[in-house]
């Protein structure tokens, strides 16, 4: 039997054929560069990744990767900072001034002093009560305004200025005086010697007998450089006795009227000088800054 020439790369149908080797070389070529690319590629992808994680790391703990988590600030930060903190002129504010010194010294007390100054409201309100103001006067001659042992009193001890005022309601009525003296000593001295008190005021409903001739409360006191009086009692001129109430009352609220009005002076002027100061203060900051 014989063959033909066919060999191993015979076709489908038998016949044999010569291989296309550079067909072949140049597909292996192919799959070459395909597989080439790929590995480049993902290279690629794998650098951008690690390039975003350092990029996020340096940003979320402020530093380089490789240095600690605080960045060093370039040239311009630097000159952004200031070099010295900021400085405040050293200006000294003296202390509150104390309202017992505007009633105690006559240097400092130096406020208008009239019945309307030192007893502005037209009612006296003391508490849950209220009197409405019926007359007022002041004079430079203390004795004018006082009776009995006060009178020399009040001279004797240098009273500059006797200031009255009356208030009434009810049937019952008080005098209210407030006597200015050069010191605390001398207006402490006539508290302690008076033994009769201040001469009533009438006017205004309050008739001219009023605590003449009949029994009123009376009472003496001191703050500062001022003595203070009261006098109270009935405008029938019933004599105040020790079991009534009405006549009391309005002689204590008439007191503690005087003493308030006297120390709300002195609140007023110290006030008014911590202001003056505070002014003074913000001028020399002004100045030094």
């Amino acid at each position: 039997m014989s063959f033909g020439q066919g060999g191993p790369f015979d076709g489908p149908g038998g016949s044999s054929s010569t291989p296309d080797w550079d067909a072949l070389a140049d597909e292996s070529e192919t799959r070459a560069r395909r597989k080439r690319w790929l590995w480049i590629g993902g290279g690629a992808l794998a650098a951008l990744a690690v390039a975003g994680i350092v990029t996020a790391a340096v940003i979320s703990g402020g530093g380089s990767p490789g240095g600690g988590p605080t960045a060093t600030a370039t040239a311009s930060e630097q000159a952004a900072q200031p070099d010295d903190k900021p400085s405040f002129p050293d200006v000294s504010v003296p202390p509150p001034p104390n309202p017992a010194d505007y009633i105690s010294d006559p240097k400092k007390d130096t406020a208008a002093l009239t019945p309307a100054t030192l007893f502005p409201q037209k009612t006296m309100v003391v508490g849950e009560h209220s009197y409405p103001r019926t007359k007022s006067d002041s004079t430079k001659d203390c004795t004018a305004g006082a009776q009995g042992a006060l009178v020399s009193s009040l001279s004797h001890n240098g009273c500059k200025q006797l200031l009255r005022v009356t208030y009434a309601k009810g049937g019952v009525a008080v005098t209210i005086g407030v006597a200015v003296f050069p010191s605390p000593a001398q207006a402490t001295k006539v508290m302690n010697e008076a033994r009769t008190n201040l001469k009533p005021l009438p006017g205004g409903g309050v008739p001219s007998d009023f605590c003449q001739g009949h029994k009123c409360r009376m009472a003496t006191n001191a703050t500062g450089r001022y003595a203070y009086f009261t006098i109270a009692g009935y405008l029938n001129g019933k004599d105040v006795v020790a079991s009534e109430t009405k006549a009391q009352q309005i002689a204590r609220d008439g007191g503690s009227f005087a003493f308030s009005q006297i120390t709300q002076r002195g609140k007023d002027q110290a006030a008014k000088a911590a202001e003056r100061q505070l002014k003074e203060a913000q001028k020399k900051a002004g100045q030094a800054s």
